[in-house]
């Protein structure tokens, strides 16, 4: 295989392709009916950008702390560092630079802002070096960074952060970190143990059990705030509700796709290949902000 140059490690290393994960952001400018807000779009922009450079800081860090166990895995090992095509010293020196600016300007944002950035960097190096190696809070600590970037997402704008938001977010990383987890055992086999020692406290029974309970309470989270007066009262309508087959049809369609196409290893990679998930999700987004802004007058 040829070697990437250094500044094309050094791009692959930042995962742009994994950067739309952090539109999480948007999601409270969305659902506080701040979306045609200029300047609250502007806020929410900005924190799109600076959690897309915090969370480049993170894969670095993972990558440069991984490398060993990496070059055992059949995708992984092709990873710049894992590779040989970037030193670990220079993507550790990158990830301070990085990681310094992005947080000068979350705090020169919002202050507030920046804690939530601040609270995500150190969770995410917690767990590359600790939390990942502890079964269960491993899963929890990724869905919790997910979390953490809503919430962010509220306090730049200065808006009040739905529970309700928090919470289906919290439940939705779970079921996509559970099936992750599912993929990578039965990905690697026999040799899961031998690339991440925490595979050894799951098996494909468990991971079901637990994606099983995780599903039906996002579908009942999700449905429940739709329908909840709080809703109803926030955007003046009841239609929220017709979004609901939207999830309903997406967890089925990924559990389809986990249990019988071998999928949910990298559950971006999944989105955006399998078509019928892409549409259900985009479909979703339209009817849900064509309800709550209702362009096309009352309803």
């Amino acid at each position: 295989m040829a070697h990437r140059s250094t500044a094309a490690s050094l791009l692959v290393s930042l995962r742009p392709d994994q950067w739309h994960k952090n539109l999480i952001v948007f999601a409270a400018l969305i659902f506080a009916v701040k979306l045609l807000d200029p300047a609250a779009l502007a806020r929410a922009t900005a924190a799109f950008l600076i959690f897309c450079a915090v969370s480049s800081v993170v894969y670095l860090i993972n990558d440069v702390g991984d490398r060993e166990q990496d070059r055992l895995h059949p995708v992984k090992r092709l990873r710049p560092i894992a590779a040989g095509d970037l030193s670990a010293a220079t993507a550790i020196g990158l990830a301070v630079g990085m990681g310094v600016a992005a947080l000068g300007a979350a705090f020169a944002l919002q202050p507030a802002f920046g804690v939530a950035a601040a609270a995500y960097l150190v969770l995410m190096v917690v767990y590359t070096s600790a939390l990942k190696h502890l079964v269960v809070l491993d899963v929890m600590a990724i869905a919790l960074g997910f979390v953490l970037r809503a919430a962010a997402g509220g306090l730049v704008i200065d808006v009040h952060i739905s529970n309700w938001l928090l919470v289906c977010t919290m439940l939705g990383a779970l079921f996509l970190g559970l099936a992750k987890r599912r993929h990578e055992i039965t990905l690697l086999a026999a040799g899961a143990k031998g690339h991440r020692k925490i595979l050894e406290e799951y098996d494909t029974y468990l991971l079901d059990q637990m994606i099983g309970v995780v599903a039906a309470a996002t579908m009942v989270a999700y449905i429940i705030y739709c329908a909840s007066p709080e809703t109803h009262a926030l955007f003046g309508t009841e239609w929220l509700v017709l979004t609901t087959p939207f999830p309903i049809y997406g967890l089925f369609r990924y559990l389809y796709l986990v249990h019988r196409k071998d999928g949910g290893g990298n559950p971006s990679d999944l989105l955006l290949k399998d078509r019928s998930l892409l549409a259900c999700v985009l479909l979703w987004g339209v009817t849900a902000v064509t309800i709550i802004y209702r362009p096309f007058g009352s309803f």
